[in-house]
């Protein structure tokens, strides 16, 4: 049976990645994707991820946006060190995607499909910012009226594992644009995306997975251009602010502290 999987997945990966560069083949030229700042990229899968969420982005409106490569070391550097590398306005304009899960959701809550009372969220805030949970709940609790109780709402930050099948980006890549699906998906299709070539079915996705929220002191930073994960390990996106809200629609939430 697993053999039989095995095989099952090779053939998909095979015609995602024929899709995939079907897709890329079609697009204007105008619309190509802006390249990676390094010359790290060579056609294999990870380049795909770039090309794939360029394509997203683009075709969603999203025009002011780069790339950029960095080190593997890259997260053992200081926020200074990585501000400089990557030619942001400020530390504080270094953010980072956050999944988390509502522990005390009621049995009927399992996945995303009620946008003010999902079992997920993902959440941007900045590295030199204290994420507050309880302002998230508290947001929450009066985004239903007061009709769900305070005691379903406790907000934790997800299991990796959890992350990677709701996004499909592994830790220190994870970013809101054209994450995997809406939960629950099959085992079959879990693994499938969470492969190293997972990348490839990224054009065929938009906006799909756990609703953003997207603190709000991030929409106050001057100049208006902040910077988060590119969905690999080794690879940042630049992205203008309210390019960003009008795509993904976040939640704008004061929900960090200094």
């Amino acid at each position: 049976m697993e053999a039989a999987l095995a095989e099952i997945e090779r053939v998909q990966l095979q015609i995602l990645r024929r899709i995939s560069k079907l897709e890329l083949s079609h697009l204007p030229q105008n619309a190509e994707p802006i390249p990676s700042s390094s010359p790290l990229t060579n056609g294999d899968a990870s380049s795909d991820v770039e090309a794939c969420l360029s394509n997203i982005l683009r075709s969603n409106g999203v025009n002011d946006f780069i790339f950029k490569r960095v080190a593997s070391d890259y997260y053992d550097w200081p926020l200074e060190s990585r501000r400089d590398v990557l030619g942001a306005a400020s530390v504080h304009h270094l953010c980072k995607s956050i999944v988390l899960v509502n522990t005390q959701a009621p049995s009927n809550v399992i996945d995303c499909s009620d946008r003010n009372n999902s079992k997920y969220y993902v959440v941007v805030v900045q590295y030199t910012a204290r994420f507050n949970a309880e302002t998230v709940k508290n947001f929450l609790y009066t985004l239903n009226n007061g009709k769900i109780s305070k005691k379903k709402f406790n907000l934790r930050l997800a299991p990796e594992e959890t992350s990677i099948k709701l996004t499909g980006y592994e830790h220190n890549a994870v970013t809101c644009i054209g994450m995997q699906t809406d939960i629950p998906v099959s085992a079959l299709y879990a693994n499938l995306y969470s492969s190293p070539l997972r990348s490839l079915s990224f054009c065929r996705k938009s906006t799909w997975g756990p609703e953003v929220i997207l603190d709000e002191a991030i929409v106050k930073l001057d100049p208006d251009f902040f910077w988060l994960g590119g969905g690999e390990v080794d690879l940042k996106l630049g992205i203008r602010t309210s390019e960003f809200i009008n795509f993904v629609k976040p939640f704008i939430v004061s929900c960090s502290g200094t």
